[in-house]
């Protein structure tokens, strides 16, 4: 039988591809949209963290989130220093959330307030991406806009306290194996995990009406 991990890697596979092939992020990734593009990615990254980490303190002592909850992980500090070197000083006055933004975020505090074990799948696929795709798109931004290698506009990407992505990720799928939940709760993480992408993407979406490609 597969691993938990396993199956939650399987099922939203095709959501995962969904995502990342979104014409935002493709024309994003290809060097095709300006620094503004960018900075309003950013933006919206803002406020989806600030919904998944507002409520760790509290969720770091849930049996079955708590384990989950490393301080190494945390991006809403790199996350403001990079709004800070993109949109200013008082990045926060103009800050707006699209309301494809603002449903994720919405559905991410939901879960961290009632739901630990779907709050789990929000993390897992926000996180673990991070540390993966995510580095991609940190040398892109380096390459494409000249951010400094790791520095202000990338911070995001850039995970000081891990030094071994790798055995980190191998780490996080064997506590997603030991989970304390039945199967039924499973799969309703499974599910969550699906919500999530799909959550992800409309957010793509959203940003690819707002910066379309001029024909």
């Amino acid at each position: 039988m597969d691993s938990f991990s396993t199956v939650i890697r399987t099922a939203s596979h095709e959501q995962h591809v969904d995502a990342e092939t979104s014409t935002f992020m493709s024309d994003l990734l290809g060097g095709r949209l300006g620094v503004d593009a960018y900075a309003r990615y950013t933006e919206q990254l803002w406020f989806v963290y600030e919904a998944l980490e507002a409520g760790a303190e509290r969720l770091a002592a849930d049996p079955v989130a708590g384990p989950f909850i490393q301080p190494e992980l945390l991006r809403l500090t790199a996350l403001e220093r990079d709004l800070a070197h993109l949109r200013g000083a008082d990045w926060r006055a103009d800050l707006t959330a699209l309301p494809a933004t603002r449903a994720y975020a919405d559905r991410v505090r939901e879960c961290a307030e009632q739901w630990p074990a779907g709050y789990i799948a929000h993390h897992y696929t926000r996180y673990l991406g991070d540390l993966s795709g995510g580095q991609i798109i940190r040398d892109k931004a380096e390459r494409t806009w000249g951010f400094e290698r790791k520095g202000d506009g990338v911070r995001f990407y850039v995970f000081d306290g891990i030094s071994n992505p790798a055995a980190f990720k191998r780490g996080y799928r064997e506590l997603l194996d030991a989970v304390r939940a039945d199967d039924l709760e499973k799969q309703r993480i499974v599910t969550e995990c699906k919500r999530a992408f799909a959550l992800n993407t409309a957010v793509f979406h959203a940003l690819g009406e707002e910066f379309p490609l001029s024909a």
